[in-house]
C-alpha cells in the first residue's frame, strides 16, 4: 500500500556504510546489551518512556480521566518493578541462561574487511545471543543469492559470487565448503556449553539451507541440513530422501519443526500436514 505522498519511486540496493552496519547491527543483534556499553533504550524503564511521551497529554486530560490515568500508569510501575526484583533474588529456580555475561570482547564499530572474520563475528554474535538468552530464534545470512561479493580469502577473487554460482567448478565448491565451514563452528561453539545434562547444542535446532539447488536456478529440489538435539526431541545422523515423495513442501518441515517447539498450527504456508519422518 502506498502512502499519500504517492509512489516513493525505485528502491536502490547498496552496500551499508560503515555507521549504517554499526547501527544495524546494534538494532538487529542487540549488540549494544549483550556487551552492556554505554546507556541503551532497553534498559530505560518502559514506563519512563511512556512519561516522557504523555506530558502533554496529561495537561489537557479532566481531572477525573487524569486520576485513571495514574492509576494505570501506577499499575504498571508496580508490575514493572515486581519484575526486576524477580530477577535479583539470587534464586536459580528453574532454567536459567548459561552465561550471565559475554564471555568474548565487544566487537568495534565498523565492517571487518576480512570475510572470513566478518562471518565468525556475526556467528559469535548469533551463539552469545543464545547463550544469554537475548533472543531464541535467529536467522543469520551469509550472502545474498544476486551478491557481487568476491573471496580473496579463498584465493577466489576473479569472479562474483553470483555468476560464480552458475559454474560447477572447484572454486565453486570451495566457497561452498566455506560456508559450510561457519555452520561447523556454531555448531562446535554450541556444543562446548553444558546445560545442565545437555550440552546448548543439544537444546537447539540448526537449520542450513539454500534456495536453489544449483546454479541452474533449480529450485525443485532444496537440500536442507539440521544439526542439534532441539532438547531431545530431534534424532540426528539420518539422510531423509523426498525426491519421490509427494509431501515434499519444506513448508511441512517448518510445521514438524514448530511442534518440537511447542508451537501446533493448522497450516503454514502450501502446508497442512507434517514430515512424520522428522
Amino acid at each position: 500500500m502506498l502512502s499519500q505522498g504517492g509512489d516513493p519511486g525505485p528502491v536502490v540496493l547498496r552496500r551499508l556504510s560503515n555507521a549504517e552496519y554499526t547501527y544495524t547491527i546494534r538494532d538487529l543483534t542487540g549488540v549494544d546489551r549483550l556487551f552492556k556499553h554505554g546507556d541503551h533504550p532497553g534498559d530505560r524503564s518502559v514506563l519512563d518512556s511512556i512519561l516522557e511521551e504523555g506530558k502533554d497529554m496529561r495537561r489537557r486530560v479532566s481531572a477525573s480521566d487524569k486520576q485513571k490515568l495514574d492509576e494505570y500508569l501506577n499499575s504498571v510501575r508496580e508490575v514493572e518493578q515486581r519484575i526486576k526484583n524477580a530477577g535479583q533474588r539470587g534464586e536459580l529456580q528453574g532454567w536459567h541462561p548459561a552465561l550471565e555475561e559475554p564471555n568474548i570482547p565487544r566487537p568495534p564499530n565498523g565492517i571487518p574487511q576480512d570475510i572470513g572474520e566478518h562471518m565468525r563475528l556475526m556467528s559469535d554474535i548469533m551463539v552469545l545471543a543464545f547463550l544469554t538468552d537475548t533472543t531464541r530464534v535467529c536467522t543469520l545470512k551469509l550472502i545474498n543469492d544476486h551478491s557481487s561479493l568476491r573471496f580473496p580469502n579463498l584465493g577466489v577473487d576473479y569472479m562474483i559470487h553470483h555468476l560464480l554460482s552458475h559454474r560447477d567448478t572447484d572454486d565453486w565448491l570451495k566457497v561452498n565448503q566455506f560456508f559450510f565451514q561457519q555452520l561447523a563452528y556454531i555448531a562446535s561453539k554450541l556444543n562446548a556449553v553444558q546445560e545442565g545434562e545437555r550440552t546448548a547444542l543439544d537444546n537447539t535446532i540448526l537449520m542450513m539451507c539454500s534456495s536453489m539447488l544449483t546454479g541452474s536456478h533449480d529450485a525443485s529440489q532444496l537440500p536442507v541440513i539440521l544439526l542439534g538435539g532441539g532438547g531431545s526431541k530431534l534424532n540426528g545422523g539420518r539422510i531423509l530422501d523426498y525426491r519421490e515423495k509427494n509431501n515434499r513442501q519444506v513448508c511441512s518441515l517448518y510445521l514438524s519443526l514448530m511442534d518440537k517447539l511447542g508451537i501446533q498450527l493448522d497450516h503454514f504456508g502450501d502446508s497442512t500436514t507434517r514430515l512424520a519422518e522428522v
